[in-house]
């Protein structure tokens, strides 16, 4: 910089303004100096995963790959080796080039208030925080979205909403309020004999085909719950449209919130659908409302992670299922449940899809042990139809003996020792080979069942409050 002293003038005293001067002059360079932009470059490109040198981001980070003809890639940094990093793409690779641009942050679709850095390509990208934000506040309420928060109900975009992080922070379980109140899903067999507490994580384990659909929308009709959540996460893409306007309906929509991930996403959409749905379900708990969240399918999440974990070379272990989905299961599960000192709850209902009606399935398996109770749907019950299809020998809900009063744990107690007995000699009385007066429980249930069948079987236009239940299971035992 002209007029610095020099070393043929570096004994003279210096003057303090000129000093003053050079140093303002100084700063004022380096404010307007344009910023040094991380840049990396595209150097493999293998089925889901795409590997890039040149930049040093964090697990989870975001980044866009620059196409010189076409859409933009974004994606999203799965794991590194040395200087590599490994990504996985939210969008369509076609088009893309080796040796392509990568530059962290997403290409944002409007001009949010970040940092701004001098990329001729996103003149708005996110220069501090890398971490992914997604639209969530009240103005999803009857909307349905996709994983990125972009609508698909052709209802204009988005108002009265705020960009949040998709990844809250986990809650002291300390902390947490116990379950001790009963949430009414309107479902007579689940409020009489598997009571669910409002803050609860049930599973529904059921094979495909048996009516695990229709039982999510009931209880998306039915129960008292100031805001619900539905995830459709890895299913056929027609059953979105069915769910949302025959399953759901009208007067369930209006309350919902539908995040929409159809089985020809990307796997790495599949898993943050999930994600997402669970974002906006903590989002509404800490406004202190009580969010019931259903999600469609745990299972589709686990094979979205499993195929992300062996694209990027983590060994399989049980049945094909590496070990980082089994680290995935309870860290999207536990960000669910009861709020801090009752401020606000999330209940939660998980379908698990069981191969074959399998239900030592590993992904089963590892839900059922992270759950608190787990409501099985047979194929048998759907055959005879009997919907919902919910067999009440292989059900329970590990909460109910603590939310409900002695007399209607006593008489469910009773209703599924009459339906097992029934059960267990259900060939026998079929055959004509029981002889009355055999056994006396077995004769009160073979007089009983047919009271106990209608029962436990519900249309889905059909509401059974608590009350109701309660009252019916009672006149039915007693």
């Amino acid at each position: 910089m002209t007029g610095l002293p020099n070393s043929s003038n570096i004994d003279m005293p210096i003057n303090p303004n000129r000093f003053s001067a050079y140093l303002n002059a100084a700063e004022s360079h380096v404010a307007a100096a344009e910023p040094v932009a991380m840049r990396g470059r595209l150097t493999r490109l293998a089925g889901l995963v795409m590997e890039a040198v040149g930049l040093k981001l964090p697990m989870g980070s975001t980044c866009t790959i620059i196409q010189e003809h076409g859409d933009d890639v974004d994606a999203e940094v799965v794991g590194f080796a040395n200087d590599r990093l490994f990504l996985m793409p939210t969008s369509d690779v076609s088009g893309l080039l080796p040796g392509a641009l990568v530059l962290p942050g997403e290409a944002p679709t409007s001009p949010p208030a970040f940092n701004q850095t001098s990329s001729p390509h996103h003149p708005w990208r996110r220069a501090t925080d890398r971490t992914r934000h997604l639209p969530m506040g009240d103005g999803l309420l009857g909307r349905v979205v996709d994983s990125n928060g972009h609508p698909l109900d052709h209802q204009g975009s988005l108002i009265n909403t705020q960009f949040r992080p998709l990844r809250g922070r986990p809650i002291n379980p300390i902390d947490r309020e116990p379950i001790s109140q009963v949430l009414d899903t309107g479902v007579r067999a689940i409020n009489a004999l598997l009571t669910v507490g409002r803050g609860q994580r049930i599973g529904l384990f059921a094979g495909s085909g048996v009516g695990k659909s229709v039982l999510l929308g009931m209880m998306a009709r039915y129960t008292t719950a100031d805001v619900i959540v539905v995830g459709l996460i890895g299913e056929r893409g027609r059953e979105v449209k069915e769910f949302i306007e025959t399953i759901l309906g009208a007067v369930g929509r209006a309350r919902a919130v539908v995040v929409a991930a159809p089985a020809d996403t990307p796997p790495l959409l599949r898993m943050q659908g999930a994600t997402y749905a669970t974002a906006i379900a903590e989002h509404f708990r800490d406004q202190g409302k009580h969010v019931l969240l259903l999600l469609d399918s745990l299972t589709r999440y686990a094979m979205a992670q499993r195929e992300i974990a062996l694209a990027i070379g983590e060994p399989p272990a049980t049945k094909g299922y590496p070990p980082s989905v089994f680290a995935k299961l309870p860290a999207l599960v536990e960000r669910t449940g009861n709020g801090l000192n009752g401020h606000g709850s999330i209940t939660a209902f998980y379908t698990v899809l069981a191969e074959g009606d399998d239900q030592q399935d590993p992904i089963a398996d590892s839900a059922r042990a992270i759950l608190d109770g787990h409501f099985v749907l047979t194929r048998a019950l759907a055959e005879r139809g009997h919907f919902p299809a919910i067999d009440i020998e292989q059900s329970i809900s590990r909460v109910m003996h603590s939310i409900v009063d002695t007399k209607q744990d006593e008489n469910a107690r009773k209703l599924r020792m009459l339906y097992s007995r029934y059960q267990q000699n259900r060939d026998l009385i079929n055959l004509g080979a029981y002889v009355a007066g055999s056994d006396p429980l077995v004769d009160k249930s073979l007089a009983l069942f047919p009271r106990i069948e209608a029962f436990l079987q519900q249309g889905m236009l059909e509401c059974a409050s608590a009350g109701e239940s309660i009252s019916a299971l009672n006149q039915l035992v007693e």
